[in-house]
């Protein structure tokens, strides 16, 4: 590559398509065990289900920002990749495609069925992984793990049988929550609690001998067949008479107990609650208090079952409908009163869940949870933004235990068999012969899987070879930062700190940077329903994965949701055309330049020494922002960096000297800055936007194979210097006041104007005099310098900049008879409209019926419309004025 042939215009296609496969061909990314300090990130698997949306593309640019700073700041840096088998989701999609033959998983059989899954897995799993090399992520493809490949599986196994051993795991009957529509359980940080719309039923439940009866609130009538006691709290007098009572339940018949509890709250509803151990974890637990039977009424598949009497066979929600008709009809209905209340939905398929009593496996949480509670009090972890400590810590405090196990056939199956003939449990890592206790050899595994996050709970050291004491292991755990968004905190953070904590005697990771959801332009989670959703890949084809990374970056807050604007995303674009632009303008000039000749500092201008100050300053503030994972800060710092001090002024200020420089030595000064920031700011840039950067990195005079392993800009505090920035914000803040006055005066942009500076602080004055040509180039103007004013001259524009008067003679430069009767005709015209909005203002009618918020507009509207009069009468008595 040379740096002649450089395209006019910027098609991030075909760069981004050419400068992946030179990464991925050259091991760039590949990482080995050495000397150097390590820094490492494991990636938040996704699903292998999935593609690429707009929360994987924000969660991999941030960790892949971190992990190509770290790599050129000379870290040896893993980031290693994989995928999660994601029971639910990824069993469901092979049910749908055998849905569409007519068949189910039943007719094909289990083995057949996970036979069908693989496939599908080999066929479409590496689809989200494709994607994110599209979006530019420097993982270390060659240690690509998946959930279920055959090392992982065996440390599920392995802490399965541990924490079995240690009697952590145990099996037992519990109110879980079920799905209906996926037929398995789901933990309960997997339900989301909607507010909906409902009713309270008041039910009466007469006591056996008929003379009293007691009133119950339920927004669930269709458990009621399943109450085996109705509970009150022991201090409420109004039932104190009726404990210890017998109560006939309505529709069944059934004798049941008043039993008192204090779990009961006296001042909601009638004080009294129904008990329906087998459907409720509240009532669950009264239950086992009171030696409660529990009588399940409601089977797997939301369908009443035989204990249900004469509503068997109905779905719950038409027998909700029979209940409250026959309770109507027979008296036992009080009144129904709306009543809006939490309904929890499976986070999956949005089913209204099911508490239902089942046998379950679990993990005892408790005693897992306290060191993972010390090691965050303890500093040991630190979450960024510090505001999730709290939410953390408060989880972990009330941590109920964890079911773990899943009624689905793809995922880690259970490593525990029963034996059909003494019912001995065995847990093993292989499949037993014969019953450790009698013998027998007619075995049955359980059929359960476990719940996927239970493997990715062990993701930072099953990835690095655990149970196995590997070098990588060694040497990569704890991982340095996990990168992960805000929703699932509960979900893998906490259970990673549990795990690794447990069975490594070590934290995972060291801090935990914490980001929010991509919200659409209103604020929504986008999703399929909302049809809201916007596609990377599609983003990444228009715009290219530069301006995506660069546009989700800079709108990024450590632990704040994003709002995606493609107005932004236009702006990041722009960004990358701006930076290609500059680029092949400082090629085109650096053709004959040769680093070796550069003259040294004493040739710099003032625009040299100030341009190379402020890059210094540039390197300090994005390396600071990264240090505190304020990574939209520290892409602000370099996009203004690089669009206004260099693009808008060095290059316009050095010009002249690559254009028509007399001195030889003048032009190679300017080349050799020129050059040098250049690149400079590439190497800052490229963590954010890895591909424009390598491709103008590599036409730049520069040491090693790519920008990927150049050294980090170092912060060099001899070249920072504050005079020079001093004297250029005096000569820039000029330059801005006269391009406004031309701007406001309508100077057509090719006049030359004849500028009078009035300037009494003799270094200023000795400033501008020194350098006016940056004043005269930039500005297009003609300067002259005086210490002070005889008289201001006729019709002149006047501005002051820095204590420097400014006076522009308009004389000449424009045709004031026809711009005074242009600006006439303005202000009436706005002079009008001003009225028209003061007249709205002043109607009270308008003001009492419009919304709030079309009132403030027309105010502001208003206070516009104002100064632009005020500023027509200042340039129209400024041409007036010909004295």
């Amino acid at each position: 590559m040379t740096q002649f042939d450089m395209p006019t215009t910027y098609d991030p296609r075909t760069v981004e398509e050419k400068w992946y496969r030179y990464w991925e061909e050259n091991k760039f990314f590949h990482a080995r065990v050495d000397a150097r300090e390590p820094f490492s990130i494991v990636m938040p698997p996704p699903n292998v289900t999935g593609q690429l949306h707009m929360g994987h593309a924000l969660d991999n640019t941030l960790q892949d920002i971190l992990t190509r700073w770290r790599r050129m700041q000379g870290y040896n840096t893993l980031w290693l990749p994989g995928t999660d088998h994601a029971g639910i989701a990824t069993q469901a999609r092979v049910e749908e495609q055998l849905a569409k033959e007519g068949k189910s998983k039943y007719d094909l059989g289990r083995e057949k069925f996970l036979e069908r899954v693989w496939a599908w897995k080999e066929r479409y799993g590496g689809r989200i992984t494709h994607q994110l090399r599209r979006l530019g992520a420097s993982c270390d493809w060659d240690r690509e793990r998946f959930t279920m490949d055959e090392g992982c599986s065996g440390a599920v196994k392995e802490v399965f049988l541990r924490l079995y051993e240690q009697g952590l795991i145990y099996r037992d009957y519990y109110i879980v929550n079920w799905c209906p529509r996926c037929q398995t359980t789901i933990s309960d940080i997997e339900v989301e609690h909607l507010d909906k719309p409902g009713q309270l039923y008041y039910i009466k439940y007469p006591t056996r001998d008929g003379r009293d009866a007691i009133t119950v609130a339920t927004t669930r009538p269709e458990t009621m067949l399943g109450d085996v006691a109705v509970a009150v709290h022991p201090g409420d007098e109004r039932y104190r008479h009726l404990v210890g009572k017998t109560l006939v339940l309505p529709l069944l018949g059934r004798e049941m107990p008043v039993i008192a509890d204090e779990y009961v709250d006296p001042s909601f509803g009638t004080g009294a609650v129904k008990i329906t151990p087998a459907h409720d974890p509240n009532d669950f637990e009264v239950g086992r208090r009171h030696n409660l039977p529990q009588v399940r009424v409601i089977n797997k598949d939301a369908v009443m079952n035989d204990e249900a009497g004469p509503y068997r066979g109905l779905d719950r929600w038409e027998c909700r409908k029979r209940i409250i008709k026959d309770l109507k009809e027979q008296g036992y209905l009080v009144k129904i009163e709306d009543h809006n209340h939490a309904v929890g939905h499976c986070y999956r398929c949005n089913t209204v869940i099911e508490p239902m009593l089942s046998r379950q496996w679990f993990v005892r949480m408790k005693p897992l949870a306290e060191p993972a509670i010390r090691a965050v009090k303890e500093g040991r972890i630190r979450f960024v933004p510090e505001r999730f400590t709290k939410i953390y810590l408060n989880w972990m405090e009330n941590i109920r235990d964890w079911c773990i196990s899943r009624q689905l056939w793809w995922g880690h199956r259970i490593p525990v068999w029963y034996c059909r003939d003494c019912e001995e449990v065995i847990a093993a890592k292989e499949p037993p012969r014969k019953c450790t206790r009698c013998g027998s050899s007619r075995l049955e595994q359980d059929p359960d899987v476990l719940d996927t996050w239970f493997s990715s709970a062990l993701w930072p050291f099953s990835t690095l070879g655990w149970p196995e004491k590997t070098p990588e292991l060694d040497y990569y755990y704890p991982t340095s930062v996990l990168v992960t968004g805000r929703d699932i905190i509960f979900f893998w953070v906490a259970r990673m700190i549990v795990s690794g904590l447990h069975f490594m005697q070590e934290v995972p990771f060291r801090e935990v940077f914490i980001h929010g959801l991509v919200l659409d332009a209103l604020g929504r989670k986008m999703s399929k329903s909302l049809g809201n959703g916007v596609d990377p890949i599609d983003v990444i084809e228009s715009h290219g994965a530069d301006s995506l990374r660069f546009m989700l970056v800079t709108g990024n807050t450590p632990g704040n949701d994003l709002r995606f604007h493609f107005e932004r995303l236009d702006g990041a674009r722009n960004f990358a055309n701006k930076i290609w632009n500059a680029s092949r303008f400082a090629l085109m000039n650096l053709q004959d330049y040769d680093p070796a000749s550069a003259p040294g500092r004493e040739a710099h201008t003032l625009a040299d020494r100030w341009i190379l100050s402020r890059y210094q300053v540039c390197v300090q503030e994005v390396t600071r922002f990264l240090e505190s994972y304020e990574l939209g800060e520290a892409a602000r710092v370099i996009y203004e960096f690089i669009w206004d001090e260099f693009c808008d002024w060095y290059i316009e200020l050095v010009k002249p000297r690559l254009y028509r420089a007399k001195d030889g030595r003048d032009r190679a000064c300017a080349q050799d800055v020129l050059a040098r920031v250049l690149r400079g700011a590439m190497e800052l840039l490229h963590p954010f936007m890895p591909f424009i950067t390598e491709e103008i990195w590599q036409r730049l005079p520069h040491e090693g194979p790519t920008v990927m392993q150049a050294p980090w800009p170092a912060y060099q505090p001899g070249l920072r210097d504050e005079k020079a920035e001093a004297e250029m914000a005096v000569l820039m803040e000029v330059i801005r006041s006269i391009r406004h006055i031309r701007s406001e005066m309508n100077v057509p942009p090719g006049k030359t104007a004849d500028v009078i500076l009035v300037v009494t602080d003799g270094d200023t004055r000795d400033l501008i005099q020194k350098w006016p040509g940056y004043i005269q180039g930039l500005a297009r103007c003609r300067v002259q310098v005086k210490p002070e004013l005889d008289q201001v001259p006729p019709q002149a524009a006047h501005g002051v900049a820095r204590g420097v008067e400014i006076y522009v003679p308009l004389a000449g430069l424009i045709d004031i008879d026809r711009e005074l009767a242009r600006l006439k005709k303005e202000l009436a015209a706005v002079e009008k409209e001003l009225k028209r909005v003061e007249g709205k203002l002043g109607n009270e009618s308008f003001l009492a019926k419009a919304p709030a918020e079309v009132v403030e507009k027309e105010r502001a509207r208003e206070k516009e419309l104002a100064e632009k009069v005020s500023a027509i009468r200042e340039r129209l008595a400024v041409l007036g004025n010909k004295n």
